[in-house]
């Protein structure tokens, strides 16, 4: 198994039942701004519904961040060596990332 096949099962079926609701609600979000707009609803309150949708995708983005921290970077830390070093780089960038947004 590859490092990223590994991380994409860790991690407990609860964890993966609370991303996916947390996704699903977000969609349905996407899916009332789409039609606030085919409906010409007032700019701002467009506005302040995309704001909503963005805060909830980070909030999404922090807890799948937590997961990798908490089960694969933990897990590679204690075995150490060069994936260690890898996982520790990896989630380094993804924070990078997640703070550019």
């Amino acid at each position: 198994m590859t490092d990223r096949q590994e991380a994409a099962v860790a991690g407990d079926g609860q964890h993966k039942e609370d991303i996916i609701r947390r996704l699903r609600r977000i969609e349905g979000q996407v899916r009332g701004v789409q039609r606030m707009v085919d409906e010409d609803v007032y700019c701002i309150d467009v506005l302040t519904q995309v704001s909503a949708i963005n805060a909830a995708l980070q909030s999404c983005a922090v807890a799948l961040l937590d997961e990798h921290l908490s089960r694969c970077v933990t897990e590679a830390v204690a075995q150490g060596g060069d994936r260690a070093k890898a996982k520790v780089d990896e989630a380094s960038r993804a924070i990078a990332r997640l703070i550019r947004t």
